[in-house]
């Protein structure tokens, strides 16, 4: 006689009461929560609209999304339900150190405002955790609200070419129904793209809908000329067909496909290549990554107290004498000091180590390109140390990361021993 380990992906064979605790059904107003979530992070600042909308009034509605979200969240998780999470631990542990460098008011009362701005966001993150049970389904509210994002660019291409690609903006895509920079549009179409070629991969959604969601996209984001979108999704999704490699032929075959296209465009596009890499920007200006290295030289020789060194000013507009940073580690040391990077850099940290433990699925694929993108755009874009997207597309692989109570388990099943012939 002898016991053999079977692995099941159910729990059927289990009596109910030695079955481990299931996720509760996400109710239908978690994509609510989230979708206010993604238009509390678009930001007030951006391109001329169409029909022109006061700041005021763009500042209202995205701060009034955010308390929607946290009081929707709080009436559908009313028990105060949290799933345990490292990342919102540490991000918990940001918003304090911000607050605390922000109480000396050097940068204005602003810093407070936007203390509490983080500290709700994260709080709502809190709320949501009870739904984090490592399945797809809020990248799918993810992919539907950013493509809702991307229409209202288009239509705002349609009605107003002349104001979508001004030449304020060198003529790249803007946003004109909600005012939405070319990064910021570059980004979410980006995000988009990967997110819907994983799904498609692991079989969650045709090819046809996959192509609906992807072409456009892809003309979006050619539109805006957004180098560091550009390169984000295809180390992304590179890395996350990687991540596959093993355990499906469709990502080796896929894989396979765009080295070899990439490398063949590469060849017969190279100069068309360049010239959007280009930008029509001059040598100097394209090594100086159009003037961020003299903001970010500007901002390191400037003096500091040790105060300052440690916990930073407290949280800015992620400017520095009036010009942006355009740089996450840079705005956090700004804002958040030394302290500040070490906190940032341990939930990237958390969050690498831990995609890297998962066994191979759709979901780790998918956290993987979110933490892909956003580590390769923090070289170029500000977003690590306040409520951002850049912080959404993490919390969303930290919920892809969780360990799911449907996940395989081990039982031992007696089995008789053969009798001899």
């Amino acid at each position: 006689m002898r016991y053999e380990t079977v692995r099941k992906g159910r729990f059927p064979h289990l009596p109910r009461g030695e079955r481990p605790s299931q996720s509760p059904d996400m109710p239908k107003a978690v994509a609510l929560v989230w979708a206010l979530l993604i238009l509390n992070t678009l930001g007030s600042t951006g391109a001329t609209t169409v029909i022109p909308i006061p700041r005021s009034v763009i500042q209202l509605v995205t701060m009034g999304s955010l308390v929607l979200a946290f009081c929707v969240a709080l009436v559908l998780n009313a028990r105060l339900r949290i799933r345990p999470s490292a990342y919102l631990l540490l991000l918990t542990v940001l918003v304090v150190l911000s607050l605390m460098a922000s109480l000396n008011l050097e940068v204005g009362y602003g810093a407070l405002f936007r203390c509490f701005r983080f500290g709700l966001f994260v709080a709502t993150l809190w709320l949501l955790t009870q739904w984090w049970d490592g399945g797809i389904r809020l990248v799918r509210h993810h992919i539907r609200t950013y493509s809702v994002v991307l229409v209202t660019v288009v239509v705002g291409l349609a009605a107003s070419p002349g104001i979508a690609l001004a030449e304020e903006y060198g003529g790249r895509l803007t946003g004109t129904i909600w005012p939405l920079t070319p990064p910021q549009v570059g980004q979410y179409a980006a995000v988009v793209i990967g997110l819907t070629v994983l799904l498609w991969l692991g079989g969650e959604l045709d090819r046809l809908n996959a192509l609906i969601v992807i072409v456009p996209s892809f003309a979006i984001l050619l539109l805006t000329h957004t180098r560091t979108a550009m390169l984000g999704l295809i180390a992304g999704v590179l890395i996350a067909l990687l991540s596959l490699w093993m355990s499906s032929a469709r990502a080796r075959k896929v894989f396979a496909v765009v080295g070899l296209a990439g490398a063949v465009v590469a060849v017969a596009l190279g100069s068309l290549l360049q010239a959007w890499f280009l930008r029509g920007q001059s040598e100097e200006n394209f090594s100086s990554l159009t003037g961020r290295a003299k903001v970010w030289d500007a901002l390191l020789s400037d003096p500091r107290t040790l105060g300052e060194y440690l916990f930073g000013v407290g949280l800015t507009n992620k400017s520095y004498i009036g010009l942006p940073i355009d740089n996450s580690w840079l705005a956090v040391y700004h804002e958040q000091g030394y302290v500040g990077i070490a906190i940032v850099a341990a939930f990237m940290l958390v969050l690498i180590v831990v995609a890297a433990l998962r066994p191979p699925s759709l979901s780790r694929a998918c956290a993987i390109f979110l933490i892909t993108y956003c580590i390769s755009a923090s070289y170029t874009e500000a977003g690590l140390g306040d409520a951002s997207p850049y912080l959404l597309h993490l919390a969303l692989a930290a919920s892809l990361l969780v360990r799911s109570p449907s996940e395989t388990v081990v039982e031992k099943k007696f089995i008789p021993a053969k009798e001899p012939a």
